[in-house]
Order: C-alpha cells, then structure tokens, then sequence
C-alpha cells in the first residue's frame, strides 16, 4: 500500500469515529467537557489555562476542562509533585474526582496526562473503552510493547488518539533551503531509570527530528557517556538525522536543517499553546495530527538507540524491535 493510500485510509478512519461534530449552525457547535488523568505534571496547568481562557477562540472556545483525577506513582517526578498540581487544577475551578470512571462519567475526551508512561496502557485502556478521544502526553508509555496494545485498542474501539511533544508544533524551517537531505537536533535529555532513556525526556528532541525528516528511518546507532547522548538515524532514501542529548551544560532545543540550497535552524520552542490548538481540533473533529505509525516509529526509534547503546554502539533496525514487540505482545495475551 503506498504512503498516500495509507494516509487517505487512516483520514477515513479518524473522519468516521469523529467524537463530536458541530451541527448545521457552526455558531452552535457543541460545547465539549475535557477531563485530565493524571496531576503530576506541569504540562496540566499550562494546558488548563489555554482551555480555560475566556478570550479563547476558534476550537479552544468550544471546550473547557472541567475535572481531573490525581493518580500518580512511586517515582519522585510524579509523587513529590501531584498533590501541589492537584491543588493549583482545584484553584482553577476544575473539579477533583477520585476515581477515573468518575473522571469518564463526567467528560468529552481526556487529556492523559500521568508523567511515569508505565501506567499509561491501563489507563488508556479505560479511557478507549468508554469511548472517548484521548492524547497522551509524553512518554507515550513505558515500553514500545505498551505503545503497540494501546495502538491495537484503539483500533479495536474505533477511537481516535495521538500524542506528541509540543515541539513538534513550533516554528516551522525557513523557506528558501530547497529539499530538506538531512538535520541535526539537539536538547535535554534526562534520564528516568524506569523507562528508555530517551522516552523520558529525550522524546522532544528526537520529535524535532521526526517532525523535519519525516517517517522512514531504517536503522539507528548510538554512542552514550554520562553527560550526553549522540543518536544517528538512516533513513530509507539515504537521508542521515542526528539527535545529541545534552545531560550536563547548556542544555536548550534546536535543530540544524540542510538542504538543497542551503542551511537553516528551525525555530525556537516558545510556547504549549499551538499543541494546545492542535488537540482542541481533534477533540473537535476526531483527526489527529499526528498519524499513530509515525508516533510507533518515533518510540522503535528511541528502543533502538537504546539497544544500540547496550551492544556497544552497533547498529540495529526500526524493523527488528517492532518485531521483537509484537512477539512479545503475543507471548502476554
């Protein structure tokens, strides 16, 4: 199936689970409750208060955050911070429930929102049979066998998701450097022993390198030390992508783009209100921006630069992972 049919196929599918379409009058659109699962990251603040800006406008002013179900586990990023941003979210007017069917029973779609990806399947799963659209926030999930069950659940449900880092959304590259043969990007990228290294904080970085070059990387090798990370890509037409993760020293997001007439950097990460737009959009109208085989390859991209570092920096194949995932995803069911 060619790369256009699958784009036109997957366009189909999210048209025809759409959540909540505005009815003849486009003035009178529905207006849509959206719940958070999961308050120990700052992402539900800073989200919260696009949602909920009275000046909002377009899909922003057809929905608002209405409640938010705390969570939260054993690691110091999300037990140490949860009660504070449970407590700001309450502030702010957003009912706290305590369960997530009564999170569910109360809202349009769901902002996944919990910090540790471990937990993600079981809760999207609750989520997804209840029908409603989700975007899960980074890390996506805790392993790539966990990003393909809730890929799978979805698809059995019919219900749409995505989720995607908030650079993805940012500047675009500067016009004028002709087709695009490679990139450089570089951020922070700490790690969390529970999780690939770079699901947990590397993701932004390696999303700006996705978000230039697109799908269709084959392979990765990567070099590790315990201040930084330095990731290299191939991809299926002979373009090369890196991604340096920086663990000690300045440590901003960037990107280097070659082309054809020239060099350009793509521009800075300012602020979470366009990914903000982007999923008031899909709420609104069940498309993601973002297709999920682009999301899969994205995370077999970080597992292998997380194999490769393992095997003394050998090179290993987006297609060998996703195959050892599926077969491990069998072996559990």
């Amino acid at each position: 199936m060619t790369r256009s049919l699958i784009f036109s196929s997957v366009v189909l599918f999210f048209s025809a689970v759409s959540p909540a379409q505005p009815g003849k009058d486009q003035g009178q659109a529905k207006q849509l409750a959206i719940g958070i699962l999961g308050l120990d990251t700052s992402h539900v603040v800073a989200f919260t208060k696009v949602f909920n800006d009275p000046k909002a406008s377009g899909d922003l002013a057809t929905m608002r955050v209405v409640a938010g179900y705390p969570g939260g586990t054993d690691i110091p990023a999300s037990k140490n911070r949860v009660q504070g941003f449970t407590r700001q979210l309450a502030g702010m007017g957003v009912e706290i429930v305590d369960s997530v069917p009564a999170l569910l029973s109360r809202v349009d779609a769901v902002l996944l929102e919990s910090v540790d990806g471990r937990p993600h399947l079981a809760q999207a799963r609750q989520v997804i049979e209840a029908g409603k659209p989700v975007f899960i926030d980074k890390p996506l999930a805790g392993t790539l066998e966990d990003v393909l069950a809730i890929d799978a659940l979805a698809r059995q449900h019919r219900v749409p998701w995505f989720s995607s880092s908030a650079l993805r959304f940012g500047p675009s590259v500067p016009k004028g450097i002709g087709e695009i043969t490679g990139c450089d990007a570089w951020g922070p990228c700490a790690l969390e022993p529970t999780h690939p290294d770079l699901f947990w904080y590397g993701i932004h970085g390696v999303e700006s390198l996705f978000t230039v070059l697109g799908p269709g990387c084959v392979s990765v090798t990567r070099s590790k030390t315990s201040g930084s990370d330095l990731v290299t890509g191939v991809w299926r037409d002979g373009r090369i992508g890196t991604f340096r993760g920086l663990r000690i020293g300045k440590a901003g997001h960037g990107a280097t783009v070659f082309g054809m007439r020239g060099v350009a950097k793509r521009g800075e990460y300012r602020s979470y209100e366009p990914l903000v737009v982007e999923i008031a959009r899909f709420f609104r109208t069940g498309r993601a921006p973002v297709d999920p085989s682009v999301t899969i390859e994205i995370y077999a991209f970080m597992v292998a630069a997380q194999e490769s570092s393992q095997t003394g920096s050998k090179s290993v194949t987006l297609a060998s992972v996703l195959a050892n995932a599926r077969r491990a995803n069998k072996r559990r069911r």
